[in-house]
């Protein structure tokens, strides 16, 4: 574990450096925690009960039969944004994990780590931890800051009670840690295989379409997110993770990144 902690300080200490990555891990959580709040400010007085009787048939997945049709617009309109939630620790770790590989490489500074009797596992481990961890404690903080918000300018209490449903605690507390790592691990092997940060950062935007799929799926009215769809999403996020750190690992040669980069 001592190796992993000074990996990861390691890891801190470069790529805080940089203006990108910190207003990234800053201003991006914060950005997405204000759309779902300015949503519920701009949708409490819609006086929209009139609408119960013409809410579509697939607003019952959604809401409870104790909301009115106002209350369940309210919630339709506010989940969207909450989705934004789950694309925090996709998206934050990019420009970390991106340059954990490549940026040492451009700056010289990879060739003296991977010369320490330092572990492969041990390495992945600490260039994981470094880029997940901001972006889960970025998520987390967020996700608080909105419940404190919604608490403040929601009205009714069974809204709340919908916005805050044991769907979404799944989503960010368990489902936003596994993203996290599937993200750094991807945008590990994107860095191990390319030569330029740059490339790096905009092939492992690719991460984020999963998630993406479910913010426009949901949109679209093909689907409504519901508890069922969170927990299959987060058991198959299980099992990429597993997947994805196993590939990585056997990615990573040091030898071949050592000699294809001069």
């Amino acid at each position: 574990m001592k190796k992993i902690k000074v990996i990861i300080l390691k890891e801190w200490a470069e790529v805080f450096k940089n203006r990108l990555v910190l207003s990234t891990v800053i201003f991006m959580p914060l950005l997405f925690t204000a759309l779902p709040l300015i949503m519920i400010f701009t949708t409490r007085d819609s006086g929209m009960e009139e609408l119960s009787s013409d809410m579509p048939a697939q607003f019952s997945q959604l809401c409870s039969s104790s909301l009115t049709g106002g209350e369940c617009f309210q919630v339709y309109m506010v989940s969207q944004f909450m989705i934004l939630f789950m694309l925090t620790p996709l998206i934050v770790p990019v420009n970390i994990a991106a340059y954990s590989i490549v940026g040492e490489k451009t700056t010289r500074s990879l060739e003296p780590l991977l010369a320490t009797p330092i572990t492969t596992i041990e390495l992945l481990a600490g260039k994981n931890l470094a880029a997940a961890i901001p972006a889960v404690l970025a998520t987390w903080i967020s996700f608080f800051l909105f419940i404190a918000g919604a608490w403040i300018l929601v009205r009714s209490p069974g809204v709340i009670a919908e916005l805050l449903d044991l769907m979404w605690w799944i989503a960010v507390l368990v489902a936003g840690p596994l993203l996290s790592i599937l993200s750094v691990n991807f945008s590990i092997m994107v860095s191990s295989r390319v030569n330029d940060p740059r490339v790096a950062e905009q092939v492992s935007v690719i991460v984020i379409l999963p998630v993406l799929g479910l913010f426009f799926g949901q949109i679209a009215g093909l689907f409504f997110l519901n508890r069922l769809i969170i927990i299959a999403f987060t058991l198959l996020l299980f099992l990429l993770d597993i997947l994805m750190v196993y590939i990585a690992v056997r990615l990573f040669q040091r030898e071949t990144i050592l000699t294809r980069w001069k």
